[in-house]
Formats: C-alpha cells, sequence, structure tokens
C-alpha cells in the first residue's frame, strides 16, 4: 500500500507542476473531503474546481514538494512549496506548505494543506497583508474572497 500512496503523492504533485488539474483530481476519491486557510473545507466538486481554478489561473508559477512520510497504514505526509505572481496584486509568493493525506481505497480521500495565512497575506497583498494577515477578520475576509470567486468559476463551468 505504501507504493500506491508514493505513486499517488508523486503523480498529483508532478501533475500539480504541469498544472495539470485533471490529473491532480485522478487522485482523489469521489468523496474527497479538502481543507486549507484560504478556502476552508471543500467536499467533492468543490475541491475538483478549486484545482481547476488555481491552475487555469497560476502565473509564474513552480512547484517543488518533498519529504514524504507515511505516518501508518492510512496517513501520508509531505511538504511542498509554491511560487508564483498572485493575480489580484502582482506580487510573488512563495508558499511553504504541509499536505496531510488519507488514503482510502487506492486514492486520497482526505487532504489538507497547512500553512501560514499571515505569512501568505504579507507576501500576497504586501503592507495590509503584513499590518492585518494575523486578524482573524482579515483572514475571514480572505477566505470570504476565495469561495466567492470558486462560486463564480463553477457557476460559469455550469453554464
Amino acid at each position: 500500500m505504501t507504493t500506491n500512496r508514493d505513486e499517488l503523492i508523486n503523480k498529483f504533485y508532478t501533475s500539480f507542476q504541469k498544472l495539470d488539474h485533471t490529473g491532480m483530481n485522478n487522485c482523489y476519491a469521489g468523496d474527497i473531503v479538502f481543507f486549507d486557510p484560504v478556502f476552508g473545507l471543500l467536499r467533492g466538486n468543490e475541491v475538483r474546481a478549486m484545482w481547476e481554478m488555481l491552475c487555469k489561473n497560476a502565473k509564474d508559477f513552480s512547484l517543488t514538494y518533498s519529504n514524504i512520510q507515511h505516518l501508518d497504514e492510512e496517513y501520508s505526509t509531505c511538504e511542498w512549496v509554491a511560487t508564483y505572481t498572485f493575480s489580484k496584486t502582482g506580487k510573488k509568493v512563495v508558499n511553504k506548505i504541509k499536505a496531510n493525506m488519507r488514503f482510502a481505497d487506492g486514492k486520497i480521500a482526505e487532504h489538507s494543506d497547512a500553512f501560514s495565512l499571515h505569512k501568505w497575506s504579507k507576501q500576497a497583498i504586501g503592507f495590509m497583508g503584513w499590518l492585518l494577515g494575523w486578524n482573524r477578520f482579515f483572514q475571514r475576509k480572505i477566505q470570504n474572497g476565495a469561495r466567492k470567486n470558486l462560486t463564480k468559476f463553477m457557476e460559469t463551468k455550469s453554464l
């Protein structure tokens, strides 16, 4: 089972390196559950649409991943770094992320990405992100904006 998890993790992140959202999403179970500090909790088609939206909107994107560890029969972790230009501000972001994944039936069933929203907002937004990025209200504003963009993206796809 560890080999299958290694293959899935490698396929997921090599697909991400190529901005291939279809390849990424093929690694997921049908009822995938995802969480990160920007989008919050997403399920199923929301997760797939998020990766499609991020891949299609990526600018100056590169990604590295490393340190794959298998914690037990179900859970694995790895570290990844995404470097890109944040489209709303044109600022360069280098986001260091710890991924946690649970595997079931040969697919990724749960995926969470952990990173500092304050550090991200300092890079992506600039001074206001540095000043207010630690603030829960400001973080909610970022999350609400991301969810709104995802909802719009999903609505345009279903037209």
